[in-house]
């Protein structure tokens, strides 16, 4: 089949659209990317193949505002270009990660009759989610707890596809510099970092360290933070491995004892799928919140722990990491839970929706 695969606009839409994509190539289907023409974007798909349709797009603020009226605009231009474009290389389906760079793809899609499959990442569905559903053949989702939230009774819960090259049955080798046998924290803010997670992360390790704690920790800092933060655990002689940011996270996973982290969606599932203990910090800016809410599905779940940025201290975090130093019962019960939630298939799992609808079979929708 010919496959439509609309991910633009995020990491958090791109990675895992593009897990789907070599699920679905490696199958012998033929799979086009459509793009909304980020920075992101370029690196992101450095390594893809296969067909690329680019056509620019933006999100709205999350204020109404005169720039919204400028962004309504430039959507419905979108929708048009993706008409023209699709109308001549029309796929048999279109799967839509969602974010406004779907906007245009799908509102093409639908009006050509191509079949849609809409996949929510977070527990909250987003603007363009909400808005196509109603119309989508078939809509999948990475959380259970999203079924309260759309009226959609024959949603799909396929999980979140994980990006690829990520595999928790291999194990593989010991970071460089870390010793297996300390109690290891990874610290992590997202792509872009988090400067306040940064700096209270930091200062808790340090403090622990001097206190004589026997820890190490990895951190990823982030742009523009990493000889900052490596700088700090270097003069207090905390055992450290610091990067900006990595891809490579399988061996990082297995090698954490506890994660202390955001709460996106991908995020999320990798630490479920490696069963690691997590403290999740949301982060306090998502549209809609839609991190707590993530967080707290976990919570339910008993795979992790949850505190809002707002009570996110450095004596807070102290007692927290310490407690977990002298409980590692309960850390072990936490990662079991973890494995227990995890849906470590999810690419496979939403590619064979997408066959479904593509082939026309009656209970893909």
């Amino acid at each position: 089949m010919k496959i439509g695969l609309a991910c633009g606009g995020t990491g958090g839409h791109i990675f895992p659209g593009l897990a789907t994509a070599d699920v679905l190539r490696k199958r012998g289907h033929e799979v086009c990317l459509w793009l909304a023409g980020k920075d992101v974007e370029e690196a992101a798909i450095s390594g893809w193949k296969g067909e690329v349709v680019t056509v620019p797009a933006e999100g709205f603020p999350s204020k109404p505002s005169f720039r919204s009226l400028v962004t309504a605009t430039r959507l419905l231009r979108a929708a048009r270009t993706c008409s023209r474009k699709m109308r001549s290389n029309r796929p048999d389906a279109l799967l839509a990660m969602g974010s406004y760079a779907s906007a245009g793809p799908v509102s093409a899609a639908l009006r050509l009759h191509v079949p849609v499959v809409l996949h929510e990442a977070n527990v909250l569905p987003g603007r363009a989610v909400s808005l196509f559903s109603r119309w989508a053949t078939a809509m999948a989702a990475s959380f259970e707890e999203t079924r309260y939230y759309t009226r959609r009774k024959n949603l799909v819960i396929t999980g979140m596809p994980m990006r690829s090259g990520l595999d928790p049955s291999v194990r593989g080798d010991a970071l460089e510099g870390l010793d297996r046998n300390v109690f290891t924290v990874l610290v992590m803010g997202g792509s872009r970092g988090a400067h306040r997670l940064n700096e209270i992360a930091s200062e808790v390790m340090c403090r622990l360290k001097g206190e004589g704690r026997r820890l190490q920790v990895i951190h990823l800092a982030g742009v523009g933070a990493e000889q900052e933060v490596k700088a700090l655990y270097d003069q207090a002689g905390v055992p450290s491995v610091v990067y900006c940011f990595t891809h490579d996270m399988g061996p990082i996973y297995h090698a954490s004892d506890i994660a202390v982290c955001r709460s996106g969606a991908s995020t999320c599932a990798e630490l479920l799928a490696y069963g690691v203990p997590a403290l999740l910090v949301p982060y306090p800016f998502a549209a809609h919140d839609h991190q707590t809410a993530n967080a707290r599905a976990l919570e339910r779940a008993d795979a992790c722990d949850v505190v809002p940025e707002r009570d996110l201290s450095v004596e807070w975090l102290s007692e927290y990491l310490m407690n977990c130093l002298d409980e590692p019962g309960r850390l072990a019960r936490m990662s079991a839970a973890a494995k227990k939630r995890a849906m470590p298939n999810g690419a496979e799992a939403l590619a064979d929706l997408v066959e479904q609808v593509g082939s026309g079979l009656p209970d893909a929708g």
